[in-house]
């Protein structure tokens, strides 16, 4: 991925707001056609707290939607994330509804009205340098897997549902007096940050603009982070200045493959993987061979394989 303009290329923007919304489906059915008529692809999450996207298109397309989505006073302002990939990482457009952009399940918690002190990436490494600083991945473990940064205390999670049980668990207001928190592109954060705040934490402290924005603009040689960055499209990871990295995703179970997976007895290309492997029954390694085998039908004849996505347990996951 560049971050110039590549005329050969497609632009790829995440963005995302917190706020009070209604007339969902009237925003899905401009969104549909806006798009459409656009060539853009990718997925709109749309909830009543707000807006949160990642979709790619030709550049003056994304350029038009940006301009599209300022001219709306509900939608304006989002915090916007824009690169370039050689092709996209998406297949079909998507709208869909929510009861949150980024499930929780605790109700009354507002980032748009509160939440963490944002911190550029260009400061982060001082911030989480502090002694005192508690440096948490807000995260699931899956992604964790892929990098994160040096020092993170991980809390496990298989979804961001459980976050509020490990706050409940572990931390405490009283001993916990300055905490900073990541996640991908900072929605997760927004949000974390909120529920820290409203439960009596002081001083918390999110990277603006996720992870992402830190490996953009961060050199490398000046780098806290270890690893790669976990994404939630067809690239599955990348590394510093946003370039595609190596891991992969199992068409399976869906996890993250790392260059050492790839090399297991249980990893077969389009299969499985050493987390699922011995669970495949026979009819769903049949199911997998000929999804495997009509993709590679489609590549020779130079045409895109739009089969199902399959969804089992992790596939499931939030994006930010």
């Amino acid at each position: 991925m560049s971050k110039q303009p590549d005329s050969h290329g497609v632009a790829v923007l995440s963005f995302y707001k917190f706020v009070d919304l209604d007339g969902l489906l009237e925003i899905k059915n401009s969104l549909l056609l806006f798009c459409g008529e656009n060539g853009i692809n990718g997925t709109f999450i749309l909830a009543s707290e707000g807006i949160n996207a990642t979709v790619a298109g030709p550049r003056e397309g994304i350029e038009r939607l940006m301009a599209y989505l300022e001219s709306d006073t509900r939608l304006s302002g989002a915090r916007y994330k824009l690169n370039y990939n050689e092709k996209s990482p998406f297949h079909r457009l998507k709208v869909k509804f929510k009861k949150e952009l980024i499930p929780m399940g605790i109700s009354g918690i507002k980032p748009q009205r509160l939440s963490g002190q944002r911190v550029p990436p260009e400061r982060w490494n001082e911030l989480i340098s502090r002694p005192d600083m508690l440096l948490i991945d807000t995260r699931n473990d899956y992604e964790n897997r892929v990098g994160t940064f040096r020092g993170a205390v991980n809390p496990e999670t298989d979804h961001f549902r459980e976050f509020p049980e490990y706050v409940r668990e572990n931390l405490d207001p009283a001993e916990h007096k300055e905490i900073a928190m990541f996640c991908t592109g900072g929605i997760r954060c927004e949000k974390a940050t909120s529920y820290l705040l409203e439960r009596g934490f002081k001083r918390v402290y999110q990277l603006e603009g996720g992870v992402l924005s830190y490996l953009e603009r961060v050199p490398c040689e000046q780098s806290l982070w270890e690893g790669e960055c976990f994404v939630f499209d067809d690239r599955t990871s990348v590394g510093h200045d946003l370039s595609k990295g190596a891991w992969s995703t199992c068409r399976n179970c869906r996890a993250p493959v790392s260059p050492e997976d790839r090399k297991s007895e249980g990893f077969r290309e389009g299969i499985s993987c050493p987390r699922c492997h011995a669970k495949l029954t026979p009819e769903r390694v049949s199911s997998l061979e000929e999804r495997q085998k009509q993709m590679r039908l489609a590549r020779e004849r130079n045409r895109k394989h739009l089969g199902a996505v399959i969804k089992r347990g992790s596939a499931k996951r939030a994006q930010g």
